[in-house]
């Protein structure tokens, strides 16, 4: 009588049963990036924003109408809506966002072009790093405002000191921030490039910034709100007739005029325009780098 075989079964396997492994190893591996329905994007991302909105003007309006302040300190939600319409009336609602928009917007790409090559600079170069990269986290953590009195003793009442308080408050997250997503890229992808010839410049472009990506547009996102919170800080500060009205200079002046619903509108154009430049730019610079990287779910 012919012997049971109780011994392990061989791993090999006909050709067949190889590539019906390997087409499903690469099935696990691909990441399947369908459009979300309208229906879907209405409901879960632009809902809850607006539901929100809508509870807090139904909360302010509660508080106006109990009176639990004077109305000169918090005025009708419809008073700051006529100061909306007024200033669009007159034509001087977008001079006034776009006058600081476009300081905003220049001297943010100003420190781009200078954050990124110092971040290259401090995480490559040890000797860089030790004298460096306490002092980027230092400036990091100062409060913007502090560079206005210096900035206009500097360079005076004008564009130019604007535009140095910027920098000196984006630079440095940009480049602790570009620091960081080098510090996490793996040493496997520097070899490999080596491996391939890719050194020098050549190897922080074609390896270090793609891999670095993430921690890099985390830098870029907070050296904008820097940016922003900065220009907000110089023109409320140091505000001329010279450098045209912006939206920290209306603020300055609807403060100066006792006149709340302005001083309110101005809060929220400044909070507008923080919000709908980081759902323009960076939300979706964002979305798109985790697709790639397969994070699909994280970049919905």
């Amino acid at each position: 009588m012919a012997g049971t075989e109780t011994g392990p079964r061989s791993v090999s396997g006909s050709p067949h049963d190889l590539a019906g492994l390997e087409a499903g190893l690469d099935a696990l591996d691909a990441v399947r990036v369908e459009r979300t329905p309208f229906a879907k994007v209405l409901l879960h991302k632009v809902l809850p924003p607006v539901t929100a909105v809508v509870l807090v003007l139904v909360v302010w309006k509660v508080l106006v109408v109990a009176e639990v302040t004077d109305a000169y300190k918090l005025p009708d939600p419809s008073a700051v809506w006529h100061s909306l319409k007024e200033l669009w009336l007159r034509g001087t609602l977008l001079d006034i966002v776009w006058t600081s928009v476009s300081r905003g917007l220049l001297g943010f790409a100003a420190a781009l072009a200078l954050g990124t090559p110092l971040g290259l600079l401090v995480a490559r170069v040890k000797v860089v790093r030790a004298a460096l990269g306490p002092l980027l986290s230092g400036l990091q953590s100062l409060p913007s405002v502090a560079w206005v009195p210096a900035a206009v003793i500097w360079l005076g009442i004008t564009d130019g000191a604007m535009y140095a308080v910027i920098l000196l408050g984006a630079v440095p997250s940009i480049a602790n921030g570009l620091v960081s997503g080098i510090d996490q890229v793996p040493p496997l992808y520097l070899r490999a490039g080596r491996t391939m010839g890719a050194t020098g410049l050549s190897g922080a472009r074609h390896v270090l910034l793609p891999a670095a990506l993430p921690g890099y547009i985390a830098g870029l996102k907070q050296g904008w709100a820097f940016s922003w919170r900065s220009l907000m800080a110089a023109e409320l500060i140091a505000s001329s007739p010279d450098l045209g009205l912006g939206l920290g200079q209306y603020l300055e002046n609807a403060r100066t005029d006792s006149d709340m619903p302005g001083v309110l509108l101005g809060i929220i154009l400044i909070l507008f325009v923080g919000i709908a430049i980081d759902l323009a730019v960076f939300s979706p610079l964002e979305r798109r780098v985790l697709r790639t990287r397969g994070l699909a779910a994280a970049a919905r």
